[in-house]
């Protein structure tokens, strides 16, 4: 909302000396939990290195968790003080009353606002720009320095424990792939709760690259908190360096191909051209600095215009959404593979590589094996390429589940002197020794006619059609076919129910109409053709879902990455329906 103003270095250590400081005023231990739940933020990474200061473990929560789970997280790592901003204050009065222990809450002023006087939620009530002095406590490589709460795709949130030897395992790794340049700028967006971001922008602290940051509803000059007229964030900051999710990716995608689509005839046809061509050299190592200049400036400038690399990470990146970007914003797109059991850290692109659907090599002080999976015919013998559930070792990898003694066991093994998460995920070994991410055991639905559906990668194809907002693919064992709900663009339904000759309706008519949906389910049929989906992974009936799904509703983690089972549950009438029919 304006220019940027900007820390220094110096301004930055000794904010988060004295918050360390004063958190030691206000009666918090080493070793004693405290939660941090707030939104991105600058204060967010100071207060965080202010805990690290004095070995005090930050847990993570993600803002836009229900109250539930947020009540959960602080329940059960017993914490009694709680790091918030003013927005949230509100929000935290109704967990208040679920949360017994919790005596001091200390809070991000909001510039925007003013304070109001009064009410007050709990016994102290502390501002963040008021605390000061004590001597620091430096960690040991196997304290707590984070207690992360996974955004749980399934079921209960976890806290996953991450040690100060974990954090600095990944920085080295990071520090190894990225090349970091003079003049670089970073843009965080992302949820700092994510273990992902946390460590971009702890990497960017170590090699003196700048953060400026930014919401996803302020980044650019159209988005919806922007007023017309004035800049978006990427404007103004100028960022060389982005972290990014697929659905991020995926909707700067589809906005380049509406925009070209609207441009007329001509502009479109020269378009395509200009794509194609540049995609055919790229494939075979070169540039177009010409056609870079004179055909993908504009689309270069919605992000400010300075962008070398995008770091795509947190689920899978489809290939034409991967290739798109790289194109058409003339930057290398990096594709990682982590979880936050292994510190985000596992495997990461070379910003050299060409290809696209890979996650790259493994990363330095990273170890990689595949596990045979028979069930799902996942072998290590498998020709052309190995295939095998990929279990990840070395020092990246967490000490285990919070007060989850079982599920740690399960998941973690100690073994030939190294810690190993197995991941759930199957990967599959290439020739110069990149991963590719081919399923995951969970997404793996077999028919009535013996075919495998990996219902993950189905999806991740389908959101690439300009129809799709959003889709959950559902899979029944006992029937030869899938089923999918589907969260349409209101704009691209629009456009389809006017092809079909149909009146004027509302968004929600449109949605129930059966024709409609017939539709849909023929335009899903044609673009899964085009991605060389067959004919029996296609959802043969679609549900049209009115909502959008969104971290407040459930339906989605904070990563945005969709909840399987509560989606089902909450349309388990639909899907029902749709096989009845």
């Amino acid at each position: 909302m304006g220019e940027y103003v900007w820390r220094t270095y110096v301004d930055v250590e000794k904010e988060a000396r004295h918050f360390g400081a004063g958190l030691r005023e206000l009666g918090c231990q080493p070793r004693q939990n405290i939660v941090m739940f707030a939104e991105t933020r600058a204060e967010w990474m100071i207060a965080a290195h202010g805990c690290f200061k004095q070995s005090i473990p930050v847990v993570t929560i993600y803002a836009t968790l229900g109250d539930e789970a947020i009540a959960h997280g602080i329940n059960e790592t017993d914490v009694s003080t709680v790091i918030t901003t003013y927005d949230l204050l509100p929000k935290f009065k109704k967990i208040l009353a679920k949360t017994p222990k919790v005596d001091t809450i200390i809070y991000m002023e909001d510039p925007a606002q003013e304070h109001r006087k009064g009410g007050v939620y709990c016994k102290i009530k502390t501002k963040y720009t008021t605390l000061r002095s004590s001597e620091p406590v430096p960690p040991s490589p196997s304290d707590t320095a984070i207690i992360m709460y996974t955004s749980g795709s399934t079921g209960v949130p976890k806290g996953v424990i991450l040690s100060h030897r974990n954090m600095l395992a990944t920085l080295k790794a990071f520090a190894d792939a990225m090349p970091i340049y003079d003049g670089d700028i970073l843009m965080g967006f992302l949820p700092l709760a994510h273990v992902f971001e946390l460590l971009a922008e702890n990497l960017c602290m170590i090699g003196g690259v700048p953060i400026g940051y930014s919401t996803p509803l302020t980044m650019l000059d159209t988005s919806s908190k922007i007023m017309k007229g004035t800049k978006g964030d990427a404007t103004i900051l100028q960022p060389t360096c982005i972290t990014t999710v697929p659905l991020i990716m995926d909707r700067i995608s589809k906005g380049i191909t509406d925009k070209v689509s609207r441009s007329g005839e001509f502009a479109s046809a020269f378009f395509k051209w200009a794509y194609t061509y540049k995609q055919t050299w790229m494939r075979r190592g070169y540039d177009t600095p010409l056609l870079n200049k004179l055909m993908f400036a504009r689309i270069r400038g919605l992000l400010g215009g300075r962008v070398r690399m995008m770091i795509s990470g947190g689920a899978p990146l489809s290939p034409d959404t991967h290739a798109q970007v790289r194109i058409c914003l003339c930057c290398s797109v990096v594709a990682g593979y982590g979880l936050t059991e292994t510190t985000s850290c596992a495997t990461v692109m070379d910003p050299h590589d060409r290809s696209t659907g890979r996650v790259g090599a493994p990363t330095s002080g990273t170890d990689v094996r595949l596990l045979d999976w028979d069930e799902g015919g996942y072998r290590v013998d498998n020709k052309p390429y190995p295939q095998g559930e990929i279990v990840i070792g070395g020092d990246c990898v967490a000490e285990g589940y919070y007060k989850n003694p079982e599920k740690t066991k399960e998941e973690f093994i100690d073994a030939e002197g190294r810690r190993w998460f197995k991941s759930g995920d199957i990967g599959e070994l290439h020739h110069d020794g990149c991963i590719k991410i081919i399923d995951r055991k969970k997404d793996l639905v077999k028919l009535q006619a013996g075919e495998y559906v990996s219902l993950g990668k189905v999806e991740a194809e389908l959101k690439t059609c300009p129809i799709v907002e959003n889709i959950c693919v559902y899979g029944d064992s006992s029937k030869c076919y899938t089923v999918a709900l589907l969260v349409p663009h209101p704009l691209h339904l629009a456009e389809l129910a006017a092809r079909l000759g149909l009146p004027d309706m509302d968004f929600d008519a449109l949605c129930q109409n059966p024709t409609v949906e017939k539709a849909v389910v023929k335009e899903l049929a044609d673009h899964a053709r085009k991605c060389g989906l067959e004919k029996f992974e296609v959802p043969a009936a679609v549900k049209l879902v009115t909502e959008v799904w969104s971290p407040d509703m459930g339906l989605v983690t904070a990563a945005f990455k969709i909840k399987r089972k509560d989606i089902q549950e909450r349309y388990k009438e639909d899907i029902k329906r749709m096989y009845a029919s």
